[in-house]
């Protein structure tokens, strides 16, 4: 199961661990629960005082067990339906605090990605990084014709480090859900594979530069939103040179307030952009933390790594607007069957018991005055109450909470009394009449016309066949059907069951007959293959 190097890797982890007081939910497992008497006879165990709490010490671990690790606690910080709050709390403080990897190794990439010499494309490059993160790390430069740029150059080495450690985080996983008492209920093994999809993809930046495109494309000509333009010609799959932007981190409220900025206005103004993109472009930047938003001086927002973003089909778009407002309207009973009209959950969910889970709820948060209800809360315990009812994981929707939870942390610590619900209702009620009712019918018929107006000429021709194959009983209806070709199947089984049965009685049955009839050679071989048959039946 484990090779040399995941061995050895493993012993570090368990070092690592036993350094920061978490040995003892190693033997917590059911795997080596029959060897907890080597902790508590442990010397190390004797004399150390634990003052940290789980979270802390969790948090600790995974720093000191490097940046892969650390990433995979980010991540895992949004997975509050998964995760107590303290734990939860306590990983989304994780920072990436990577060493920068030397310069010199960073032209050598750049040169050998773009295949010329960084004095031929750039007219400076600074070799000191202007920040590290786990991933890569990011220079400044200056195109020949003046512009100024970063350079983002993928740490070298970094996908066979990522693979590695991804290939013993399954195995943990594996191993966590067969020995680990709450192994199956967080689901390990798909909390590591969703990691896996993520990582992976942010190794790519050609995938980063085209989500960086788009996004500006949704955004062009918008005083609420600034994305740097991509420079195509010098991007590759490690390398990615973009427009330098200048700004104000968002998070810096006393600069902010200093140059005149009205931070009320800010809040809402980052509420609509979430609501657009989620809304309106059906594309949303998935990982808007402080660190990836600056402020320019005039109020606009400026995005920066576009490594991770989050799209929603139309079914889920709708099943999220109705949702939003039949929470505010307090009609229970329509979100449970919204959840279960839209897949989310089983359609062998009792709605009167989802809907009795809602309400207990939402109730208590109801309460309390609409400027303190939490978007991203709300939809977290709705996630936590859904999954007691079978429902799977919806990677998209866990995006899009962990995205609005960021928002709104972000509008409250900029404007606290940020009123979520009033800037966001009038949105999601203009989209659901734009894409439902008439309106939307008449948006469906305008986006379909020209394939409609391709089809109309063949249609008469169709409904002739059609007309003609009725006529003379021709028609056949098809009717494709998981659980009809399954029922099929086993009446098709039973069939010959039943057939093969009457058959061998009939055997045994004339077999008697020969018997009396002084053919006993004949009733013999008639009775063994009568009772052959039955016995074959049978079985089956």
């Amino acid at each position: 199961m484990f090779g040399p190097r995941q061995l050895l890797r493993l012993a570090h982890i368990n070092f690592v661990l036993t350094r920061h007081g978490l040995d003892e939910l190693v033997f917590a497992t059911h795997l080596l629960r029959p060897l907890r008497f080597l902790y508590i006879f442990a010397p190390w165990t004797w004399f150390r005082r634990i003052r940290a709490s789980r979270g802390e010490r969790i948090r600790r671990t995974l720093e000191d067990l490097g940046p892969i690790f650390v990433k995979f606690g980010q991540i895992l910080s949004t997975r509050r339906d998964l995760l107590p709050d303290d734990i939860a709390d306590e990983l989304a403080q994780l920072q990436d605090n990577v060493p920068a990897f030397p310069g010199a190794e960073a032209r050598r990439i750049i040169e050998k990605a773009l295949g010329e010499s960084t004095d031929t494309l750039f007219t400076e490059f600074d070799e000191t990084p202007l920040a590290s993160a786990s991933i890569a790390q990011v220079h400044t430069a200056t195109l020949p014709g003046g512009k100024r740029v970063i350079v983002k150059v993928l740490r070298p080495g970094i996908e066979k480090v990522i693979r590695r450690d991804l290939s013993l985080l399954h195995t943990l996983a594996r191993l966590a859900e067969s020995y680990w008492a709450d192994g199956r209920r967080l689901r390990p093994r798909e909390v590591v594979s969703d990691y896996e999809h993520t990582i992976l993809d942010e190794l790519d930046l050609m995938r980063e530069a085209a989500n960086a495109s788009q996004l500006r494309r949704n955004f062009s000509g918008s005083n609420k939103l600034y994305v740097p333009e991509v420079y195509w010609p010098l991007a590759r799959r490690n390398v990615l040179v973009m427009e330098r932007i200048h700004g104000t981190v968002v998070s810096d409220i006393a600069t902010l307030r200093a140059k005149g900025i009205d931070l009320k206005e800010l809040s809402e103004r980052g509420v609509e952009i979430f609501f657009t993109q989620v809304f309106r472009h059906n594309f949303f930047h998935a990982d808007m933390h402080p660190g990836n938003i600056f402020v320019e001086d005039s109020g606009r927002y400026i995005a920066v790594d576009f490594g991770i973003m989050g799209t929603l089909n139309p079914d889920d778009q709708r099943y999220l607007a109705e949702n939003f407002l039949a929470f505010f309207n307090r009609d229970y009973a329509r979100v449970a069957e919204l959840h279960v009209e839209s897949g989310w959950i089983p359609r062998t969910t009792r709605v009167d018991e989802f809907e009795a889970a809602i309400r207990s709820v939402c109730e208590p948060i109801f309460e309390r005055p609409l400027k303190e209800i939490s978007f991203g809360n709300l939809l977290l315990r709705l996630f936590q109450t859904a999954r007691r009812f079978d429902m799977p994981i919806q990677p998209q929707l866990v995006l899009l909470q962990k995205t609005l939870l960021n928002i709104e942390g972000l509008g409250r610590q900029l404007y606290p009394d940020l009123d979520l619900w009033t800037t966001a209702k009038p949105f999601l009620e203009r989209w659901m009449n734009e894409h439902v009712g008439w309106r939307g019918l008449a948006k469906s018929l305008r986006r379909n016309a020209p394939l409609m107006a391709e089809k109309l000429p063949e249609l008469p021709l169709l409904l002739h066949e059609v007309l003609d194959k009725a006529r003379d009983g021709k028609l056949e209806i098809e009717w494709k059907s998981e659980e009809l070709v399954k029922l099929r199947q086993e009446m098709r089984q039973n069939n010959r069951r039943t057939v093969a049965g009457i058959s061998g009685a009939a055997l045994i049955i004339v077999a008697a007959i020969l018997f009396q009839s002084n053919e006993p050679l004949v009733s013999y071989v008639s009775a063994g293959l009568g009772a052959a048959i039955l016995l074959i039946t049978w079985s089956k």
